[in-house]
């Protein structure tokens, strides 16, 4: 298909809503300062080293705050398609590329320049949206100060590309601060700009084929180099290779701006720290500036992720600053406080997207705050500054959840295991998808006051909860005196033994999601608890039934879903994931094989193969109604030669034979 031509008036159609946009001629914001050709940081006890950096302590604000929220919006929100638009709008083929074209034209005559004032941000409510945030349990927040497009949320004194020059007008970052401020709130800023001269350097590209073939895209007129980057041949997503010498300063002079202009709480790095003695200077300059802010007290926090300590995306030390995980955890207990940063969507808003629910947050909450980390949590912005009703209803529960169990999380430090129960999380970034899946067997630990919580992740069937940690063995006794239930006025009925803590639940759940116990002893300590390792095994007429609670899922994008009458894996988006359960065959024989699944009407036909050991059968999915609305089906036989043990798997076919199924269960049914 051509490209269409752009009109006085472009008529975009966006989630349901029409907006009529102007394109007018291309911005030429203001010059801005040139950057000093030194680098300079502000008097105090830091240096630029690393030995001088480790010096560094957590204040306890951040150590007790354990839940911030995160805002993220900048012009590439404008088509609301989700991550990295301003990257892949210039890379032929990509969906995004593909929707640039299409709604606004080919990015050789209509670039991201031109989607630039477009971006009008004229829905934007910081305050009432900082109530939000505030209601729902953060006590920092954090907005995005640039991304890797090469532009500034600010009144940037160094770069002319910023949201007061072009686009809304605004001081994003200022009214954000404001407003946090407002509602009592320590306020962070987060910069992305580090990699944007390798990251956004796909503006020099051209496509290779169709009517466009050979035409350079926008990126190369010299005109807009400062927004662009002059020619060079280095598009890697990672911090640039050979970098010239003027653009880490222009990093940290923007930055350091940022920092002076706002005076920050807290500064995020997406990455490592970029530029060697360039990016340890921030830090210390940072360091320094905070501690003239309030009277020599240290009140910052920088962090920053561990990339590796020489790698491509940067240079880390344990101890600098604070350890930042991207959609992870880790696997224990931390001795130096940490933070998870993650989004209960995509980072940049999408359209039609599912979003984590408030179940899965608070999972991720008790589970981070166990290991003494603290949950930073994007609620994407649309590109007009509003959220829509889901995320409105996602921090609606976390609010509920968080007005009868905060005592359990806020100002709480680990215990001297961070939990017990079959689900494990951690190892690193990107590993979240466990969270989905937590049930009443799994249990969190803080403590704080000389009482430890309990925070169960589940409300047991039975209404009885086993703390197998708080056993009494004849080494350990582990008196307990009283445990409560919060939101629950009176004592609860409890007993001891070597097998564990038995605690009888109230018949009404003070809350949805997870509850937390209170429990007053002496001398607590955990009893250790054998691995969980979960069979599924067959019923008495040897049906085995795998459910979705159960499965191990291998990679980030499956999750497990409840509520909303979902019991199911979801947001299973990459085909290259796969879920898995061990299973216990009572006899060899010919099993019927039944898949339990949803499929929106129009997302059907995902192929996928299911195995049982070495046997596999390959299925495609049909329409279900809704992803809500369950069907079984029957997809075939299976002939097994022998009883015992094996993995039984369901694997996506590669695209595009995969798109997405919800599924609940398989079922091995022996035939007569």
């Amino acid at each position: 298909m051509r490209p269409i031509t752009l009109a006085s008036t472009l008529t975009l159609l966006i989630a349901g809503s029409i907006y009529a946009l102007e394109p007018g001629p291309p911005p030429n914001p203001p010059p801005a300062t040139p950057v000093p050709a030194t680098i300079e940081i502000a008097e105090g006890p830091f240096m630029a080293t690393f030995e001088s950096l480790q010096t560094y302590k957590c204040p306890d604000w951040f150590r007790d705050a354990k839940l911030g929220f995160w805002g993220i919006v900048g012009p590439e929100s404008l088509p609301e398609s989700g991550d990295w638009n301003a990257r892949h709008m210039y890379v032929e083929g990509h969906p995004q590329y593909k929707f640039h074209v299409e709604h606004y034209g080919h990015p050789s005559t209509f670039g991201y320049k031109d989607l630039l004032p477009l971006w009008k941000l004229d829905k934007f409510d910081p305050d009432r949206l900082m109530g939000l945030y505030k209601n729902a349990g953060a006590k920092y927040f954090c907005v995005l100060a640039n991304h890797h497009d090469n532009w500034d949320n600010w009144n940037s004194k160094y770069h002319r590309w910023n949201s007061v020059n072009v686009g809304p007008g605004k001081d994003v970052v200022g009214l954000w601060a404001k407003a946090a401020r407002k509602h009592g709130l320590r306020f962070g800023v987060t910069e992305h700009l580090g990699r944007s001269y390798s990251w956004f350097n796909t503006n020099k590209g051209q496509d290779k084929k169709g009517p466009y073939a050979g035409v350079p895209y926008d990126g190369h007129d010299p005109k807009y180099a400062d927004l662009y980057f002059p020619p060079h041949d280095d598009t890697s997503a990672s911090y640039p290779k050979n970098p010239p010498e003027w653009w880490p300063r222009q990093w940290f002079y923007r930055t350091r701006d940022l920092i002076d202009t706002y005076k920050p709480d807290l500064v995020y790095t997406d990455g490592a720290v970029p530029f060697g003695e360039v990016g340890r200077a921030l830090i210390a300059h940072f360091y320094n500036a905070n501690v003239a802010w309030h009277g020599g007290k240290l009140e910052a926090v920088y962090n920053l992720k561990d990339w590796g300590r020489h790698s491509d995306t940067g240079e880390y030390v344990d101890g600098i600053g604070i350890q930042d995980v991207e959609r992870g955890a880790l696997k224990g207990i931390k001795e130096q406080p940490w933070q998870t940063d993650t989004c209960i969507g995509d980072w940049f808003y999408k359209s039609g997207l599912h979003y984590k629910p408030a179940r899965m947050v608070v999972c991720m909450l008790a589970d981070i705050v166990s290991k003494n980390g603290n949950l930073l949590l994007n609620i994407p912005l649309k590109h007009d500054g509003s959220i829509d009703a889901e995320e409105e209803k996602v921090l609606a529960d976390m609010a509920d959840w968080i007005k009868v169990n905060g005592d359990a999380i806020y100002g709480t430090r680990p215990w001297q295991i961070f939990g017990e129960g079959p689900h494990t999380t951690g190892g690193g970034h990107f590993n979240e998808g466990q969270y989905g899946r937590m049930t009443a067997k799994d249990i969190r630990f803080t403590t704080k006051d000389e009482k430890l919580y309990a925070v169960v992740l589940g409300w047991p069937d039975d209404g009885k909860v086993v703390i197998r940690s708080l056993a009494m063995t004849a080494e350990i006794r582990n008196e307990i005196k009283n445990v409560r239930l919060l939101g629950h006025g009176e004592k609860l009925q409890f007993a001891q033994n070597a097998e564990g803590l038995s605690i009888m639940l109230p018949e009404q759940k003070p809350c949805e999601h997870a509850f937390a116990l209170k429990i007053s002893g002496r001398d607590l300590k955990p009893v250790p608890v054998p691995a969980h390792t979960f069979v599924v095994t067959p019923d008495k007429d040897g049906v085995l039934v795998a459910q979705a609670v159960d499965a191990e899922i291998h990679g980030n994008s499956p999750q497990y879903e409840s509520g909303g009458g979902k019991d199911n894996i979801g947001y299973w988006g990459n085909a290259n994931d796969y879920v898995s359960w061990k299973v216990k065959l009572s006899a060899p024989g010919t099993y019927e094989i039944h898949v339990a699944y949803s499929c929106q009407n129009g997302a059907e036909g995902s192929e996928y193969t299911v195995a049982v050991g070495e046997q596999s059968i390959t299925a495609t999915s049909r329409p279900t109604g809704s992803w809500a609305t369950f069907a079984s089906e029957k997809i075939g036989v299976l002939k097994l030669e022998k009883a015992g043990d094996f993995v039984l798997s369901v694997k996506p076919k590669t695209p595009p034979a995969w798109k997405v199924i919800g599924l609940k269960s398989v079922t091995l049914r022996p035939t007569p």
